[in-house]
This record gives structure tokens, C-alpha cells and sequence, in this order.
């Protein structure tokens, strides 16, 4: 019998000191997390080692948080790693942007190492429960497929960013049903903390007009979320 390797936490903080407390706690976790100063180095060294997981502040020497985690997912090598970005800012606009790029996380400082842990925990747990499902799914012309982060209508391929894939995945496992926004927060989201379901709305309103079939497809049920129609 086989014993799974640790899981690999690139932690990307410029303040060394809260740096190596997050680091001390993910170790007692049988974590092997380890320390990136600033935001160049963090992103050659997450595209050379595929970290299983990213803790990325947002304000980093060099390039920030927000630049990091957008170059992270252009880049087909790196664009499904689990990324939850942490930032002394409290600003709305800051957390929105982070979560648009594709953010799968986010916990603002001053907080609790603890706190962090468990969102940790449960992220790697959500990313394990994915590799189980489908890989590929079939909608009329349209088509998605995970394992290549690949949507294409009548041949022609779709650009979406990481959270309008995850929702436009969500709606095809789950065609025919109602999904709440609390269903969704918590699939696609990890049921951080973003303020509102507001960006799920967003996020729908983009899925809709970068591929038309949707319009029509994704009905809004009223007080409760959306219901992706079944092909007849």
C-alpha cells in the first residue's frame, strides 16, 4: 500500500513573519509548505513545480497578487491550480477582481491562521471530489471538456475565465434541476466569504452573452438561482 505524498503549499508573502506562522501551521497539518517573497519568483517557480495549492498575498515587491494569479491562469500549465489569495486591502473592488481572475479562495488580514487552515482543507478536499466527476460533457453544439479547461459551440472555441467554467460545469452535471445561489457559492465558490451572491449573477449575465444558446438554456428561477433546461 502506497503512502500519498504530502501536499506541496506554495505560500507567496513578502512579511516573513507571518510568513513562516502560516508556514509552522500548514506543517503540523502534514502539509510541506514553503515560502516565496515576491511575486516574479513565486510565478517561474508555480509554473516549474505545479504546487498543489497557492496562498497568495496581494501586495507583493515586484508584480502583485492580482497580476500573479492572472498570469497563472493564462498559462495552460498552471491555470486549474487552487489559488486563495489573502490581502491586508479591504476594498470590495480588490476582492472582485481576484475573484474574476479566478480566485478560489480569499481571507483578509488580519485573520486567523486557523481560519486559513480550515479554508485550505476544504479547498484540496473540493479539488479531490472534482477529479471523481465527468471529464467531458455534451450540450447540443455545445461542448466542455475539465481535463483540457476546453468549452467549444459548433466547433468554435469559448474563452471563459476559471469561475465561469466551474458555474457553466455545474449547470451541465446538473441539467434539468433548480441550483440555488447557496448551491453554487458552495460548488463553485467554496463558499468564501465574497460579500454577496451578486457576483453569481455576474457571472451568469457573462456565461449568457459569451455563449447565446445560454440565453435562453439558463432560466432564473425567481428568489432561489438558475436551472439549466433539458434538451428535448
Amino acid at each position: 500500500m502506497t503512502m500519498e505524498s504530502p501536499k506541496k503549499i506554495m505560500v507567496v508573502e513578502d512579511e516573513k513573519d507571518i510568513g513562516e506562522l502560516v508556514l509552522r501551521y500548514l506543517q503540523k497539518e502534514g502539509y510541506m509548505p514553503y515560502r516565496i517573497g515576491d511575486g516574479r519568483t513565486a510565478l517561474a517557480r508555480a509554473e516549474a513545480e505545479l504546487p498543489d495549492l497557492i496562498i497568495l498575498d496581494l501586495m507583493l515587491p515586484g508584480m502583485d497578487g492580482l497580476e500573479v494569479a492572472r498570469r497563472l491562469r493564462q498559462n495552460d500549465r498552471t491555470m486549474l491550480l487552487p489559488i486563495i489569495m489573502m490581502t491586508a486591502k479591504g476594498e470590495e473592488s480588490d476582492k472582485l477582481i481576484g475573484l474574476e481572475i479566478g480566485a478560489d479562495g480569499y481571507i483578509a488580514k488580519p485573520f486567523s491562521v486557523k481560519e486559513l487552515v480550515a479554508r485550505v482543507k476544504s479547498l484540496l478536499r473540493r479539488v479531490e471530489r472534482n477529479d471523481t466527476t465527468p471529464v467531458a460533457y455534451q450540450y447540443g453544439p455545445l461542448s466542455l471538456d475539465r481535463s483540457r479547461f476546453e468549452t467549444v459551440v459548433d466547433g468554435v472555441p469559448i474563452d471563459l475565465t476559471t469561475k465561469e467554467f466551474g458555474l457553466l460545469e455545474a449547470f451541465l452535471r446538473n441539467r434539468g434541476r433548480v441550483l440555488t445561489r447557496d448551491y453554487l457559492l458552495n460548488t463553485v465558490w467554496g463558499n468564501m466569504d465574497i460579500g454577496s451572491t451578486r457576483t453569481i449573477d455576474v457571472h451568469v449575465r457573462h456565461l449568457r452573452e459569451k455563449i447565446p444558446l445560454l440565453a435562453e438554456a439558463v432560466v432564473t428561477i425567481k428568489n432561489l438561482g438558475y436551472k439549466l433546461r433539458e434538451i428535448s
